[in-house]
Parts: structure tokens; C-alpha cells; sequence
């Protein structure tokens, strides 16, 4: 008779999970045993935070869900931070706690049992989409399977399974459920609808296309090309959905929505077609964008799709089917050439701007862009760095950026290279200041025990760089920003990391990144170096908040 913990092993192996991020603890032990004779490559981490992170970073990079193995009480609520990360950022996870036993649970009261919170489920209520709460052990297999599901279910996000430990003890006797679930739903939207929003896309003179997250986790790189193609319209990508064109396209506009190059894109447009996106508030600066005259929002979420500018046309579907069906029904335009060259010619203005203004952050820019092969995976943090990365690096293919802009997670980058470096996806390079890093820095016992392959990068500019260029800004004295770091190096080298330390961020950095990079070993590279944030940073908005 199986247990409760080799029914949740059962659970994920058919969701396809082949590896976990988790820490033990007595709860959940039944699991940790399953887990040690199942396929699942277990990954056991120093931190909770760091299993839900890693999840996220696994998830974002594979497009699979990504999983969290977590103890009763603390263990469970220290994962919550990076639980949100994940549900404001879309990434499909799970997070797989346990709960005191079943006999000693009373509604209402609370008892004192080690661990033991009221209602743990609760606190995961505003950051997750689904709970799901197991009581039956033969239901445990079935309640995974339904986990999974409902993550990956567009649109996606994380989801809290919840499995007290007596459950995940207790032997099953005779079947076991399975779950049932409906995915039938139509993945192209009405054929009227898509009428209706060729005939105003027919209409428009100035058609611009403006891509989120959605789209990425949807696929839809080949139905957006063509689309834009067709259209002979520039294609505006948000963080979530950097690389979705490749830098060479002709339609890629390759900049961000804050520098005016690309936003007077947007002010031009009489009509814009936005997939998989809800215009969040740090790709609108706070929504200071005005409304565009014409609006076809393509999004799995009618709701979602129309909060932030109301659309004229919704297509409430799978973005990748969607569009591929509007790019055939819309008329075919010339004009691709000569949108190309308007393109590059700003992006050349944008170019030598930042030089000017800005020439260590562009050295910096160009040494990551020449180190790092065209398949590599960048994992930014919110650092300045990692800012700068985001907004101006050059992201060759889906999936080759992660940055936690969701929510703004400091921290991020590093535990969650773990789970993008397992995903397969690689080489994988995380980027942190000094301050983030230290947010998870335990991990470098992870990284050396598993063998991890990514090259973690640290900034080290001695602090809490954009808060002390806030703090500048409004004319006070920094306070409260100034750190004493490590020696991050030989904190590394102690863990059995190789380590090196550069001074700047221009050609030696480039070179020794490029080593680290080639090296499927983990390591760390730490760069001595200050930047000022770029204009992607909203002390440097050029638009003013509406």
C-alpha cells in the first residue's frame, strides 16, 4: 500500500515534474523518503524563499511548472515573498506544504501544535490563484494532478497545495483517485470577433503591436512575426516578454517604452493591438501612456485585458491560435523595409545618447552582449545592473530574460538562476548587486553540492545603489544605503565556488565573464563597479504620471 508521500510523488511524475526544489523538515519527512527512490531530481535548498524561487526561475525558463517542496508554519510562510514574485509575474508554480496532523486540528482554536497557524492557507489567498487542500490520502495523487493543472491553466500563476503530515504518512489501501479535468476550452476566438477587429485593424493607419508575458507563455513568436509583418507595424515588447522577436527583425523594436524613441511609437499609433498583456503600471510609467484611439486586446483574461485602457475588441483566447488567425485575416501592407530602417535609426539615436550620457552602463551592456552566447539566460535582479540589463540588453531568443519586475523582489536573481540552470535552458548567468545577493548568498552551498551550472555575477558598488541615487535625487545625504559587504570571492571559495574579482565593468569583466560562462562549473564572478540607473528607473520617467 503506497503512502500519501509516494501518491504525491505519483501526482507529479504524471504532470511530467522532473526535478523539486524543497527543505525538509519533520512534517514533510514521508515525502523526502518517496522522493529518494522516484526519477524527480529532489534539489534541497538553504531557504524556502529559495525553493519557491527556484520553482519561478525553472518555470519561467522551461515553460512547466515548477514546484516547492515546504515543512508546516515558518517553512511555508517564508516562501511567501517569492510566491507573490511568481503570481505577479504569471509563472506557473506550485508550492507543496504540509500541515499538522489532521487529529489534532481544531477549527477555530488554536492549540499550540509545533508549527501549527490558524489558517495557513489563508496567507496564501492573495498570491496564488488556486488552493488546493487534501484530507483523504487517496486523494492525494488526484489533488497534485489538479495543482499542476490549475498552475499551467491559463493564465498561469502559482497554486498552494496544502497536505497534512498524517495524510502524507498514512498507507492507502485499495485505488487511488485520479484527477479529472476539462481542457476543452476554444483556443481561437470567435470568428466574429476576429472580423470585427480586422476590419478596425484594415481601418488604422498607424498600427503598433505591443507584446507582455502572455504572449511569450502562450508561444506565439511565429503568429506575432508574422502578423507584424504582414502589417508592416513595430512590435513593442514588455520584460515579460523580452526576446519574443529576435534583435534583427524588422519589426523588433528593440527598446523600451520609456525612452521617447520607442514611446513616441506609441503616440503615433492610432491603433494598437496588444497581446497577452495588462499594461502594468511599470511598462506605462504608472500609466502616463494615454489611451490609444483604437484598442484590440488578444488575452486568455477579458478582465485583465481591458483594466488598465479600454479595448474596442477583446479576444478572449489563446494568444498563439488568435493571432495566428487574425494575421491571416487582415490585409497585407508594404512598407517593411523602410519601417527596419526607421527602427534602427532609432535605436542608433538611443545608442548615442546612452554612450554619452552613460558609458560605463553601455561598456557593461556590450561586454554581457559579447560574452554570452545567443542561447544564454539572464537572470536579473532588481539592481541597477540588473535595470540596465532588462532595458537595454540585447535578449536573443524567448525565454532569455528573467527579471522580477512582477512584484520587486530584491534577491530574486540568484536563487532563481538555480531552477532556470536545472531547467536545461543555459548557460545561465545571474545578476545581482551586492545587497541582493546577500539576500540568499547560503545558496552557494546549494550551487556547490549539486553542482549547479550558472555563473552568478555580483555588482558589489558597496550598498543599496538606487536608493542612494534616490536619496541624492531629492538632495539629502545618503543614509541608511551604505554597506559592509563581504569579501565575495572567498565567501565562495569557501563553499568550494570558484570565484574571481574584476575591478569595473568594462573589458576585463567581459573577458572573465565570458570564461565563467564557458564553464558549465558554478562560479562567481564579482565586479567591483557603480552605475547610475537608466531611464527604465522611475526617477527617470520622461512621461508624467496621469
Amino acid at each position: 500500500m503506497p503512502t500519501g508521500g509516494e501518491l504525491l510523488v505519483l501526482g507529479l511524475e504524471s504532470r511530467g515534474v522532473d526535478v523539486a526544489f524543497g527543505l525538509p523538515g519533520v512534517h514533510n519527512l514521508p515525502a523526502w523518503r518517496a522522493l529518494a527512490d522516484s526519477a524527480i531530481r529532489l534539489v534541497g535548498v538553504r531557504h524556502e524563499q529559495t525553493a519557491a524561487y527556484a520553482a519561478d526561475g525553472y518555470a519561467r525558463a522551461s515553460g512547466r511548472v515548477g514546484v516547492a517542496l515546504t515543512t508546516t508554519g515558518p517553512g511555508a510562510a517564508n516562501t511567501l515573498a517569492a510566491v507573490g514574485e511568481a503570481y505577479a509575474s504569471g509563472s506557473p508554480i506550485v508550492v507543496v506544504a504540509t500541515d499538522i496532523p489532521t487529529t489534532l486540528r481544531r477549527p477555530g482554536v488554536y492549540c499550540g501544535v509545533l508549527h501549527e497557524t490558524t489558517d495557513q492557507a489563508a496567507m496564501f489567498a492573495p498570491v496564488t490563484k488556486a488552493t488546493v487542500r487534501v484530507t483523504d490520502p487517496a486523494e492525494v495523487r488526484a489533488a497534485v494532478e489538479l495543482a499542476a493543472w490549475h498552475a499551467l491553466d491559463p493564465p498561469a500563476r502559482p497554486v498552494y497545495l496544502e497536505i497534512p503530515t498524517d495524510v502524507l504518512a498514512a498507507r492507502v489501501g485499495g485505488t487511488h483517485l485520479r484527477a479529472s479535468v476539462d481542457d476543452a476550452r476554444p483556443t481561437v476566438a470567435p470568428a466574429a470577433d476576429i472580423d470585427r477587429a480586422a476590419a478596425l485593424i484594415d481601418a488604422a493607419d498607424r498600427v503598433l503591436v505591443w507584446c507582455g508575458g502572455g504572449a511569450l507563455r502562450a508561444g506565439a513568436q511565429a503568429p506575432v512575426a508574422l502578423l507584424a509583418e504582414r502589417l508592416a507595424a513595430p512590435v513593442l515588447t514588455t520584460y515579460g516578454a523580452a526576446g519574443l522577436l529576435p534583435p534583427d527583425h524588422p519589426c523588433a523594436v528593440g527598446l523600451p517604452p520609456h525612452v521617447p524613441e520607442a514611446g513616441n511609437l506609441w503616440d503615433a499609433a492610432d491603433l494598437v493591438i496588444a497581446v497577452g498583456t495588462d499594461f502594468d503600471g511599470m511598462t506605462t510609467q504608472n500609466w502616463a501612456q494615454p489611451p490609444p484611439p483604437r484598442l484590440v486586446a488578444v488575452n486568455v483574461d477579458p478582465v485583465d485585458a481591458a483594466k488598465a485602457y479600454r479595448p474596442d475588441v477583446v479576444l478572449a483566447a489563446d494568444a498563439h491560435d488568435t493571432v495566428a488567425a487574425l494575421a491571416l485575416r487582415v490585409g497585407e501592407r508594404s512598407g517593411l523595409d523602410a519601417l527596419a530602417q526607421d527602427l534602427a535609426g532609432r535605436r542608433a539615436a538611443v545608442r548615442a545618447r546612452l554612450a554619452d550620457e552613460a558609458p560605463e552602463a553601455v561598456a557593461f551592456l556590450d561586454g554581457v552582449g559579447s560574452a554570452l552566447p545567443a542561447e544564454a539566460v539572464v537572470v536579473a535582479d532588481m539592481c541597477i545592473p540588473g535595470y540596465w540589463l532588462a532595458g537595454f540588453g540585447q535578449v536573443r531568443r524567448p525565454r532569455g530574460l528573467q527579471y522580477p519586475v512582477g512584484w520587486g523582489t530584491l534577491g530574486y536573481a540568484f536563487p532563481a538562476a538555480i531552477g532556470a540552470a536545472l531547467a536545461g535552458a543555459g548557460p545561465v548567468v545571474s545578476v545581482s548587486g551586492d545587497g541582493g545577493f546577500l539576500f540568499a548568498c547560503g545558496e552557494l552551498a546549494t550551487v556547490a553540492q549539486e553542482q549547479v551550472p550558472l555563473t552568478a555575477v555580483v555588482v558589489d558598488d558597496g550598498g543599496y545603489g538606487m536608493l542612494r541615487y534616490d536619496q541624492r535625487r531629492a538632495g539629502e545625504t545618503p543614509f541608511g544605503v551604505d554597506l559592509r559587504t563581504p569579501d565575495f570571492a572567498a565567501m565562495a571559495a569557501s563553499f568550494g565556488v570558484r570565484a574571481e574579482t574584476v575591478d569595473g565593468l568594462g573589458d576585463a569583466f567581459a573577458t572573465a565573464l565570458a570564461a565563467h560562462a564557458a564553464d558549465p562549473a558554478p562560479s562567481v564572478l564579482v565586479a567591483r563597479a557603480t552605475l547610475d540607473p537608466p531611464p527604465t528607473t522611475s526617477p527617470r520617467w520622461y512621461r508624467t504620471a496621469r
